[in-house]
């Protein structure tokens, strides 16, 4: 099959990272034709002005519409597409120039009707930000499922960078109506119509995620707390694993409570294990900043995680 691009991107109120991510793709190191599909999803604080100085550079196409959340954006991008394979960016990335040469090689070596791509941080990020990204990809703190071909079995794309077949979606009807957990979602859907997908690791992006801590937390814990939803839906998807971060937190608890007693064997525990991730971040970043903060978004990401999901699985219980 002779693939074509379509590159899907929604947005919402982020007209400054939009006009970074238009400007990544006018540097892509691709001979091939490629459309970008905007999609602005209702925004008080619209892109148009933006879309319109790389409407020379790049195939452009753009669309304005009332809001009604990523997932029927990306749909309504996908049915207003002219190519045959879609890649799904969010409007937080950028687009390393050898990008799609990388996309292209991969499929073109093993089809699949779905892949799902790493992200990284870019040396201009802020330091919290690479520290986000360090709690996010490492194998210390979420086993590198999010990247790392040796820690994954069937590959679970994440929406930041999907990319979908137009027959895989004509046949699942794309993205759901669920706010959290829709790329998930849509990748069991996948699977369930015989659909395989892939982890392409080089085709990576530049993630920027969120830029405070508090930000952080509240993504994470909307993460936790779609968890038990989609376990809910799809019966048999459950994995003890989920279940990491919450233990994570109840034990750090617990062990403040019996340090009262004098019993600090299980702080120790706690304090060398985020004295390994200060270490390992250390020598990923070879910056002290980052790598002290590392422990802090490390420790956010387990709280909100963990929280939402003991909050998502009690309610789901009932």
């Amino acid at each position: 099959m002779k693939l074509s691009f379509s590159i899907i991107i929604p947005v919402y109120n982020r007209p400054n990272e939009i006009d970074e991510l238009l400007e990544s793709l006018t540097k892509q190191d691709f001979t091939h034709d490629f459309e970008v599909i905007m999609i602005e999803d209702g925004s008080t604080q619209k892109s148009d002005t933006i879309v319109d100085t790389y409407k020379k550079q790049l195939n452009l196409k753009y669309f304005f519409k009332e809001n009604s959340g990523a997932g029927a954006s990306r749909n309504f991008g996908m049915q207003n597409s002219s190519g045959n394979y879609f890649i799904i960016l969010d409007s937080d990335v950028l687009v390393p120039s050898q990008y799609l040469f990388e996309v292209k090689k991969a499929l073109e070596h093993n089809f699949t009707d779905a892949f799902g791509g790493p992200d990284a941080a870019h040396k201009s990020f802020t330091a919290l930000q690479k520290a986000i990204n360090y709690a996010m990809t490492s194998v210390l703190t979420t086993g590198g499922i999010r990247g790392k071909k040796q820690a994954v079995g069937k590959f679970q794309p994440r929406s930041f960078n999907f990319g979908l077949s137009q027959t895989a979606f004509t046949k699942t009807d794309g993205f759901s109506d669920l706010k959290i957990g829709e790329d998930i979602d849509l990748t069991f859907r996948l699977w369930q119509n015989g659909f395989e997908t892939q982890l392409i690791e080089k085709a990576f992006v530049y993630h920027k995620r969120r830029s405070s801590l508090q930000q952080f937390f509240k993504q994470t814990f909307a993460f936790g707390a779609g968890r038990p939803k989609l376990n809910k839906r799809y019966p048999g998807s459950a994995k003890p694993t989920y279940w990491f971060p919450s233990l994570f937190i109840i034990g750090i608890a617990l062990s403040i409570v019996i340090a009262v007693f004098g019993l600090h064997q299980f702080l120790y525990f706690y304090g060398c294990y985020f004295l390994l991730i200060f270490l390992d971040s250390l020598y990923q970043n070879k910056n002290i900043c980052v790598s002290f903060l590392s422990m802090f978004t490390s420790f956010t990401q387990f709280l909100g995680y963990g929280l939402g999901f003991l909050q998502s699985w009690v309610f789901n219980k009932k």
